[in-house]
């Protein structure tokens, strides 16, 4: 029985992997026909850690609009004004801690599947980086489909052709 897949989730850093997953979710919208919506998620400078200001130093008061200001004038370039359009195509940018953020995101927008790219670290880097995606793949509530980032194009279409007929 094959899943109805109806709105797809792309967290997104902006990154290479992510624009893989982004690959990989317009070729699934485009076979099922459902929507796509972007998140991005900037962790919130003063709640980092208890000591915010001493990691940081001085942090101008506008800091946080300036960063969304800027990763939504992003977003708004990743998809063309006809994809936008094609795949209902919602966007949002959000402060918080990016697995959960993404998480919580889509229980409340009502997503069945998300798509995101993996950096594909290993060993040490894994060990005291940890993984978003991992921590996403572990507790959505919907499948989650991981596209690594050290992949081609090739690997994004059988990505696609797989979740697509699963």
């Amino acid at each position: 029985m094959t899943r109805g897949f109806t709105r797809i989730l792309v967290p997104t850093d902006f990154s290479a992997a992510s624009e893989l997953a982004l690959t990989t979710a317009r070729e699934l919208a485009e076979r099922l026909g459902a929507s796509i919506h972007l998140l991005h998620v900037l962790e919130d400078p003063y709640s980092t850690t208890a000591y915010a200001t001493e990691v940081y130093g001085y942090l101008p008061p506008d800091i946080k609009e300036n960063w969304q200001r800027d990763a939504e004038a992003h977003m708004a370039t990743v998809l063309t004004p006809d994809e936008r359009a094609r795949f209902k195509t919602t966007t949002a940018v959000l402060f918080g801690s990016p697995a959960k953020t993404i998480v919580e995101h889509a229980q409340a927008e009502g997503i069945d599947l998300i798509v995101m790219g993996t950096h594909g670290r290993g060993g040490v880097a894994h060990l005291f980086l940890g993984s978003v995606a991992e921590r996403v793949v572990r507790t959505a509530h919907c499948p989650v489909l991981t596209v690594r980032g050290a992949g081609t194009a090739t690997t994004a279409t059988v990505a696609a052709s797989a979740v697509a007929h699963a």
